[in-house]
């Protein structure tokens, strides 16, 4: 599948970094060095724009080692980005740690999976069908 990207940073087009990769990296798109203080939360830029056909969306995610090494995340992940919207793709990142972290130039700062998607009609109803499940909720798999 081809998809358009515009990209206004002078980094590398998002890629897979292994052949067996689900998601690709993509790299913040700064001017300069980007500190996040202790439980702050700051917007990305990655200087991309992408135009999805109908149908598919991209989730962003963050990258595991930047999670582990740094306590960076990304409080809504997987983050959504709809096949009509053309702006900028950003990433908001917290900084879950004790300490000032910092994000440079070009790093490599999450992953984008493309994946496909179904839209749905509801059909209203007074019930549902039964399953061994039930209405268990949270933990109540696994129980013996």
């Amino acid at each position: 599948m081809h998809i358009p990207i515009v990209n206004h940073s002078n980094n590398p087009l998002p890629a897979y970094a292994t052949l067996g990769a689900a998601g690709m990296d993509i790299r913040a798109f700064l001017e300069e060095p980007l500190t996040v203080a202790p439980f702050e939360r700051v917007l990305v830029p990655t200087g991309i724009h992408i135009a999805l056909p109908m149908g598919y969306e991209a989730q962003l995610r963050m990258r595991s080692g930047i999670s582990y090494r740094q306590g960076l995340i990304m409080p809504n992940a997987p983050a959504t980005i709809d096949c009509d919207y053309r702006g900028e793709l950003k990433v908001i990142v917290a900084n879950i740690s004790n300490e000032e972290q910092i994000i440079q130039p070009g790093e490599r700062i999450a992953q984008m999976v493309i994946a496909r998607y179904e839209r749905i009609t509801w059909t209203e109803t007074d019930s549902l069908d039964e399953t061994e499940r039930g209405t268990g909720g949270f933990g109540s798999t696994g129980k013996s």
